[in-house]
């Protein structure tokens, strides 16, 4: 009996108890009964009690409290909005803050879940100076020895006067006059790299990425614990310059900072450390250290060097780079995206990945446990109907460096996953073998990067930028499952069931092969596309499914179209972008079709006017103007496959739900900008307009 019950039994004259007792106790389980409905009934009341307060109440009290105080909900796209919990908790200090810079910038924070920081242009103009009120740093003529206020002029942190601009800035034109306040947002993040392996170049010579390719070192974010205060540059995901990082080393080196480097035997503290330009010198890297000299960095290119007196043989580096969003493997939350739970075979130091997948053909776990380079050559076999993972440890980016391909072998019910490795040198090649057709085998991509081109070289261009990533060689059927991942070409045979969602697949080039048969002449199997952005041609066997994600193909000749579907009886795509020639199944409101469409219209009015050769110039006109403009099509670049600003607004809201198209759908851009203007017209002061700019 529970304490309820029992306390309600003790409510009971003593007489009947005993008679109760006498009785088999029925009187008792009577009281149990009731008591369970009472305890219901209390438990309602306490949280009838708790609904009051914000802190305490159930979920869907939570707006109903926030319309007593005008909070207005919002699309529920990031951590903070998806619950108004936290912003209405706040919203009486911000209230009491309103129309400051800090409470701007603190809800372009919360409402986009990006990094932001909050200018009052009317600070930063060119004004004659009162007597009461001096400003000796608001000079008209640039100080050309400031060689940080020139560094930052026409950015979030610009600290140069400015003449009077009168053009409005909700046009992303005007900025500096009195009346306007500007809002900028950086949709980039910083990513970490923890201890890993410097990659070797030359004596003494290194660089920060394990791939051995230039990259940009960005700030590893200092988070504000106040609302008073504005955001600086090490609050950001900034990229750090040499003129930066030099003036303000202790700021930015160091343990747990931005960026440290450990080598075997030498001091790499901050006193043993300058920077400089490492940038190519002929055959040779520019303004290498002599003897008895420092360290050198150099932040841009992600270079690194040590005096001749120092060679050391492991060099370690911790670092960190941007990005749009957590794909392809990095050391973020993925514990929800495991296949497997249970005991794994942990690896780490860089050694034993081999014989760790070797003992694991009967299934099960193996798990890299650090963010070190395996120097591998691997053969994966699963037993038939087993399931292993092969994986990197939750918040760890290990490299496998192949020097030959991956072979697969798996047999019918066999189930291998990769999850969050970075794999380059070598092809995935899938080797499957006949088995029942309705048990297939499985090989599973979850955050993991398959480097396009194979591999890159010191300047960042892939090696070998017309091979494919994956290769399935198989006489049975199988099923290719691909989630945030980034990765090359697939060639695979009709009898494979392929569903690719939130991922890249980057041929190199539009006119590439992005997936096809064992050919490119060849179609290759099922093919489902999600939230998916595709550099290169595609010929498959059927187009199940595409959906929210661009094809981004040119055709190599006239006669052959840039997208293929051999069977156009089933599937679909909606809501996606593809060149009009593309033989694909029936197309629901797709690009640029759908643009075309709305252009004749508008220019055929009255119905009936435009002549068939005009009809083709705005066909023409709107189709090369409906194009996905991305901000780099270059992996390694921080704003890979990333749909550019001056992208056409059909696309970056084209989605069945007016989110952008492509791998980064997910992110909702456009609805957190939506959020950021509902928001910020509640808290401007009379008179003040806003403009949203992207830092990144």
């Amino acid at each position: 009996m529970n304490q309820e019950a029992e306390r309600l039994y003790n409510l009971l004259p003593a007489l009947y108890r005993i008679r109760d007792a006498q009785e088999g106790a029925p009187l008792k389980a009577l009281c149990a009964v009731i008591a369970e409905d009472i305890a219901a009934l209390r438990e309602n009341l306490d949280q009838l009690y708790d609904d009051q307060f914000i802190e305490t109440c159930a979920d869907w009290v939570a707006p109903y409290l926030g319309q007593l105080v005008g909070y207005r909900t919002l699309h529920g796209v990031t951590e903070r909005t998806r619950s108004a919990r936290a912003e209405v908790a706040n919203t009486i200090a911000y209230r009491r803050r309103k129309g400051t810079a800090s409470v701007l910038e603190q809800l372009a924070r919360d409402v986009t879940g990006w990094h932001a920081r909050a200018v009052e242009f009317f600070q930063l103009l060119q004004t004659s100076q009162y007597m009461n009120h001096l400003r000796p740093e608001n000079r008209v003529t640039v100080e050309l020895r400031d060689w940080e206020a020139l560094e930052r002029r026409g950015t979030a942190f610009n600290t140069i006067p400015h003449s009077v601009d009168v053009r409005r800035i909700e046009t992303q034109r005007g900025r500096y006059n009195i009346s306007n306040v500007g809002l900028f947002l950086w949709r980039l993040e910083a990513f970490s790299v923890t201890d890993s392996r410097a990659f070797p170049v030359g004596t003494g010579r290194f660089l920060f990425s394990p791939l051995g390719h230039p990259v940009q070192l960005v700030t590893r974010l200092e988070s504000e614990t106040d609302i008073t205060h504005l955001a600086e540059r090490i609050n950001v995901p900034e990229p750090i310059s040499r003129r930066v990082l030099d003036r303000y080393l202790a700021q930015y080196y160091g343990p747990g900072l931005s960026l440290f480097v450990e080598a075997d035997g030498i001091d790499t503290s901050v006193g043993n450390v300058h920077v400089c330009n490492l940038s190519d010198d002929n055959s040779d890297w520019a303004h290498l250290p002599g003897e008895d000299g420092k360290i050198a960095i150099d932040p841009v290119l992600g270079r690194l060097a040590f005096p001749p007196d120092q060679q050391p043989h492991d060099v370690r580096v911790t670092y960190h780079h941007a990005f749009s969003m957590a794909m392809g493997g990095g050391e973020y939350e993925r514990l929800a995206s495991f296949a497997l739970s249970g005991h794994a075979d942990r690896v780490t130091g860089g050694q034993g990945l081999e014989d760790a997948i070797a003992a694991a053909a009967g299934g099960g776990i193996v798990e890299i446990g650090d963010s070190d380079r395996y120097q591998a050559e691997v053969t994966i076999r699963v037993d038939a109907g087993r399931q292993l993972e092969v994986r990197a440890a939750n918040e760890r980016r290990p490299v496998v460096v192949l020097s030959r391909d991956l072979e697969i072998h798996l047999p019918s019910g066999a189930q291998l996953t990769l999850n969050g490795l970075l794999i380059t040198g070598g092809r995935l090649t899938i080797r499957a073998v006949s088995g029942a057709e309705e048990n297939p085998p499985v090989l599973r991509l979850r955050h993991c990067t398959l480097v396009p081109g194979i591999a890159l070289d010191q300047l960042g261009d892939p090696v070998s930028p017309e091979e494919p990533s994956i290769v399935v060689e198989a006489d049975a059927d199988v099923t290719l499952e691909i989630e945030h991942c980034m990765i090359g070409g697939i060639r695979c045979p009709g009898g494979v069931i392929a569903a690719i969602r939130n991922s890249i697949v980057d041929a190199t080039s539009s006119e590439g092969v992005a997936f096809s048969g064992g050919t490119s002449h060849e179609p290759g199997g099922v093919l489902t596309l999600e939230n998916a952005t595709v550099i290169g041609q595609v010929h498959s066997a059927r187009l199940e499914l595409v959906t929210n994600s661009i094809i981004m193909a040119a055709p190599t000749s006239p006669t052959r179209p840039s997208v293929v579907s051999d069977q156009n009886q089933q599937g679909c795509v909606r809501f996606s972008f593809l060149l009009a020639d593309s033989i694909v199944p029936s197309r629901y409101r797709c690009q640029p079709d759908l643009a075309v469409e709305a252009a004749l219209l508008a220019a055929d009015q009255p119905p009936g006017r435009l002549s068939p050769l005009q009809r083709q110039a705005v066909t023409r006109t709107t189709t090369s103007r409906m194009r996905p403009v991305f901000t780099s099509l270059r992996y390694g670049q921080p704003g890979y496959g990333q749909l550019a600003l001056s992208c056409p607004a059909e696309i970056r809201t084209g989605a069945d739900d007016a989110s952008e198209l492509g791998a980064f759908h997910d992110l909702f851009a456009p609805q957190r900008e939506n959020n950021l203007r509902i928001r910020v017209q509640e808290y401007l002061r009379f008179g003040l307009e806003a403009g949203i700019f992207h830092a990144s």
